[in-house]
């Protein structure tokens, strides 16, 4: 949906009215109906020759449309030309006289084009084009939006066509691009090269043989294809009526030379009106080239170094990152190797104090079992009583031990086998529990089964020589 401010803007694109206050009234007398009050205005218009008033060249160069029909400009500023306003019977019907009194300017040879950036380009209908003494601005038709599509369509459209009519067997042709007018010059621009224009007009009887003779010329066709990007379009077509009339086109064939300026608008450095030969429009390509070198070669030194730069700051940068890279890597190969030996330090610590608390729990478990030993031989040594002098009754009992020691004492003849274990165990001679005492000749072991045993029923009285036997 295009607003009123969109509106506004497109109706003084395409009627070349520039007072804000007049084009509004225009369009609120018409309830903002933007393709009836374009045909209103254009029928109003229809009879209003072309000015011939003299056109300026930026501040250097006037030239007058009439007298020479190659006009070459060298900046995007064009000095406005006034024309006569609208008339008398538009006046009445459509706004008070009152209102009447803003200023009409035609728009400059350099056209801004944002508001085909905004959202299309301002275009009319076949039926808006007239092909008459007038400029093409008479029409009964409406202006409507150009979508981008659209305009690549009608592109297409006239390639196709020119070729049906002009590009026979083994002919030569311009390298018309299909696509529409901005496309083609953002192309330029990107090529680092000049757009050549041609605007076709098929009922004007000059065109057939410019197109048979000159633009179909081999020698004419190789230059432009090999120097300029070429771009065509018909007064047919919408967007080649628009470019007519941004263009000032009053005779035709017509031919120009366009290159990119600042903020989205185009720079005309050289237009062609009327039938030339070959030569004619090689000799004025071939002049506007040498003198637009220097701005092309300076526009691609400057691309260049600019790219160069984006190359640069691209390289730097990703010698940035991989020096960031490789320093988290580090960090992280440092961060992992220090958690490493913290682990390494945590699991040792653990160690160390599950040692150390083993030794302890040993070492009190040790000294819990020495002190019942200790307990367990001094109860032992007390149950054995007092040794007992020597008599009938008595019997001597010898030791010996595996470490070579003996140990000799006197027992009651009644006492048992058991007595003899509690007087060894007593003596803490022995780092262990399980032993027996073993006679040699003949050999007897005195284990459990003969603990109730006396010495004197076991065959021990009235002395025994016995050794202790490690089980």
């Amino acid at each position: 949906m295009v607003d009123s401010a969109d509106k506004l803007a497109y109706f003084q694109a395409i009627t070349g009215l520039e007072d804000p206050d007049l084009c509004t009234q225009i369009l609120q007398a018409h309830n903002w109906d933007l393709e009836l009050a374009v045909s209103s205005f254009t029928s109003n218009h229809n009879n209003d020759p072309l000015s011939s008033s003299s056109t300026t060249a930026t501040t250097t160069t006037a030239v007058e449309p009439s007298i020479s029909p190659v006009h070459r400009y060298d900046s995007t500023a064009i000095a406005p030309v006034t024309p006569p306003p609208p008339g008398l019977a538009w006046k009445i019907i459509t706004l008070p006289i009152s209102i009447i009194s803003g200023s009409l300017r035609i728009l400059s040879g350099a056209v801004g084009f944002g508001f085909w950036a905004a959202g299309g380009i301002l275009s009319n209908p076949l039926g808006f084009i007239g092909l008459g003494s007038s400029s093409g601005r008479g029409g009964d038709s409406s202006a409507q939006l150009v979508t981008v599509s659209a305009a690549s369509r009608e592109a297409l459209e006239f390639v196709a066509q020119f070729e049906r009519d002009y590009g026979g067997s083994g002919s030569s042709m311009p390298n018309f691009v299909g696509e529409g007018f901005m496309d083609a010059l953002t192309r330029s621009r990107d090529s680092f090269k000049l757009l050549f224009v041609y605007l076709h007009s098929p009922d004007h009887p000059d065109t057939p043989a410019f197109c048979e003779g000159t633009l179909c010329s081999e020698v004419f066709s190789a230059f432009v294809n090999e120097n300029f990007v070429a771009w065509g379009g018909s007064l047919r077509g919408s967007e080649g009526f628009k470019m007519s009339n941004s263009l000032k086109a009053s005779r035709f064939p017509f031919c120009a030379v366009v290159m990119p300026a600042t903020n989205q608008r185009i720079a005309l450095l050289q237009q062609v009106e009327g039938p030339k030969s070959p030569e004619e429009m090689l000799m004025t390509l071939q002049r506007v080239l040498e003198e637009s070198a220097s701005v092309l070669v300076a526009a691609r030194l400057e691309a260049e170094e600019r790219t160069a730069n984006i190359r640069l700051r691209e390289e730097q940068d990703a010698a940035y990152r991989a020096a960031l890279e490789a320093d988290q890597a580090r960090e992280q190969q440092l961060r992992e190797e220090q958690e490493r030996l913290e682990r390494e330090a945590a699991e040792a610590e653990r160690k160390r104090k599950e040692e150390e608390e083993a030794q302890e729990r040993a070492a009190r478990e040790a000294a819990e079992k020495e002190a019942a030993l200790a307990r367990m031989r001094q109860e032992k040594a007390l149950s054995l009583g007092a040794e007992p002098e020597k008599g009938p009754d008595v019997t001597q009992v010898l030791v010996r031990f595996p470490t070579g020691d003996r140990k000799e004492r006197r027992f009651h003849s009644t006492a048992t086998i058991q007595s003899l274990y509690d007087y060894v165990d007593s003596l803490g001679c022995l780092d262990v529990e399980n032993y027996s005492l073993v006679s040699n000749f003949p050999r007897v072991v005195y284990g459990t089964d003969k603990l109730s045993l006396s010495l004197k029923e076991a065959g021990l009285h009235p002395q025994a020589g016995l050794f202790v036997e490690l089980n």
